[in-house]
């Protein structure tokens, strides 16, 4: 059993930013696709954005794209997920969570055979 750990949600008024973390128990992302859902109350969870293994691609929502980021420096660090100009729509639990290896992150939450607990992230307007 893989355990994800997030941190770093919060409150931030609109415009601002906040830095999400993530961990795994193994202690390295080496082996794994990683990506970051939401879901607001009463909404399904929906995808954010995603990094491969290697690093090697990155994908985004519309919704979020120029304004998070998603970045890790080595294997053995923390996924960040770097949101900016945030607006009271990103009001949601986030989760990371991970996926087997792959050329390309998966958008399906089914896809994901790990996730964390989720961290909350308001925005207020």
């Amino acid at each position: 059993q893989v355990h994800v750990v997030e941190s770093g949600g919060g409150l931030v008024q609109a415009g601002g930013s906040l830095r999400l973390s993530c961990v795994v128990s193994e202690g390295t992302f080496g082996r794994y696709n990683v990506g970051w859902f939401r879901q607001a109350p009463g909404k399904e969870r929906e995808f954010v954005v995603g990094l491969t293994w290697n690093l090697g691609s990155t994908t985004y929502a519309d919704s979020v794209k120029g304004r998070f980021t998603i970045f890790r420096d080595s294997a053995k660090d923390p996924v960040y997920l770097q949101m900016n100009n945030m607006k009271p729509e990103d009001t949601a639990v986030y989760y990371c969570a991970i996926e087997r290896p792959s050329s390309r992150t998966s958008a399906k939450v089914e896809d994901y055979i790990y996730w964390g607990q989720g961290t909350q992230v308001t925005v207020s307007s």
